[in-house]
């Protein structure tokens, strides 16, 4: 996969919407339970935050367009259809355009998935996370196992011929055999990608507190580990390749919107909380959806102010949360560390053409540390983690991160 995936005129965008059914009990996502009544107005604000980036981004093709969540599979086909028509007049998408959408197993039949087909969503990503339905009690999906297999049935009839299945590994009392069933399970459904996360518990979720208070037992680290390799072998076997530390996919079936992320290119983000690395700048949206409707309204009234440049641009949007510019040790410094996420690694010479200097000169006495602690190689023009550095990436990435 080209290091430089994207040309400079492009920019990825990401939607957020921020409503889900029941708020599950290990996310600490930036969603909500019980908002349903604001999808109306929620969407109408994201076609007004759409407006305000038409002529920054005038110039740019989008070849990416993911609606993440929260469950955007909660927004009813009109406001998708609402949604969609705005990006086609607001933005010139790419004439390939890869344009994801998140759904729970739960949320969706095949009228509603034909009609997300119809109106140009041709990447789907089912939430799984597991295929016990004890499991899946325990993290709080709202769906069976038996309802998983039959909404990526139902994808597959509706006309996606490219879906990727999430998984949840390193579960509180999760056995390796019942992992082993879940990615057997998944593998024999032949998704075009899977995403495994090892279970993180976050604090301040319900999970957290199950554990604090002794009714589950903490993740086992070693055992999580295990799990990880098991299915890094599992996987390669039945033809998947492993190009992100957490993501597999069949030949050229890698998710194009997360590979721009990687490969630490533009991306803007629209909705309550959304996150952009835009034109020099980070900035991100206020987090609660009741909050941000209102602002983006205020922000599109003072929209038609002349403002030159991009930082004044930023301080007239009343919904921007916070914003700063990168410096350009940040920007070196994220695309290593995002760069070795890939499997690949970072292309040394891509580095050179992007930033007119060798890594070594920045970052030799820290690679040659990691090389020599078993967690960093070098090869084919690449710097990538090791099999062993992906179980410890952590402790790769921080060596490079500015002080």
């Amino acid at each position: 996969m080209p290091m430089g995936i994207m040309s400079e005129g492009s920019v990825s965008l990401y939607i957020h919407i921020p409503f889900c059914q029941s708020k599950c009990s290990y996310c600490d996502f930036n969603s909500y339970a019980g908002l349903e009544s604001l999808i109306e107005p929620y969407v109408g604000a994201l076609l007004a935050e759409m407006g305000l980036w038409r002529q920054p981004t005038h110039h740019m093709n989008l070849p990416t367009v993911f609606l993440g969540g929260g469950t955007p599979s909660l927004l009813p086909l009109a406001e998708v259809e609402r949604l969609m028509t705005a990006l086609r007049q607001r933005f010139r998408l790419a004439a390939d355009v890869e344009v994801s959408c998140e759904a729970n197993p739960g949320t969706v039949d095949r009228p509603y998935l034909q009609g997300l087909r119809s109106l140009g969503v041709n990447r789907l990503s089912l939430g799984v996370q597991s295929f016990h339905d004890d499991e899946l009690a325990t993290l709080g999906r709202i769906h069976t196992a038996a309802e998983a297999r039959e909404a990526y049935d139902t994808a597959r009839q509706a006309g996606f011929d490219n879906v990727n299945l999430d998984l949840i590994y390193g579960l509180p009392c999760q056995t390796m055999t019942a992992w082993q069933h879940t990615v057997r399970e998944a593998m024999a459904l032949r998704p075009d990608h899977l995403s495994l996360y090892a279970l993180t518990v976050e604090e301040g979720t319900p999970l957290a507190d199950d554990v604090a208070r002794g009714r589950l037992p903490p993740p086992d680290a070693d055992l999580a580990a295990d799990m990880y390799l098991w299915a890094e072998d599992a996987l390669a076997v039945a033809g998947y390749q492993h190009y992100e530390i957490s993501n597999w996919a069949l030949p050229d079936r890698q998710c194009r919107h997360n590979l721009a992320y990687w490969l630490n290119e533009p991306y803007l983000g629209l909705g309550a909380g959304a996150h952009s690395c835009f034109g020099g700048f980070r900035f991100a949206n206020v987090k609660d959806p009741r909050r941000y409707i209102p602002l983006v309204e205020e922000s599109a009234k003072d929209s038609g102010r002349p403002a030159e440049g991009l930082a004044p641009f930023l301080t007239g949007l009343h919904h921007i949360a916070f914003a700063e510019q990168m410096t350009a040790a940040r920007a070196i410094a994220e695309t290593v560390v995002l760069g070795l996420r890939l499997v690949e690694g970072l292309r040394l010479e891509e580095f050179r053409r992007r930033f007119g200097q060798e890594l070594m000169s920045v970052y030799g006495a820290q690679v040659e540390e990691l090389e020599a602690l078993g967690l960093l190689e070098r090869g084919d023009g690449c710097l990538r983690l090791t099999a062993n550095g992906r179980l410890l990436g952590n402790e790769a990435f921080q060596r490079f991160l500015p002080d």
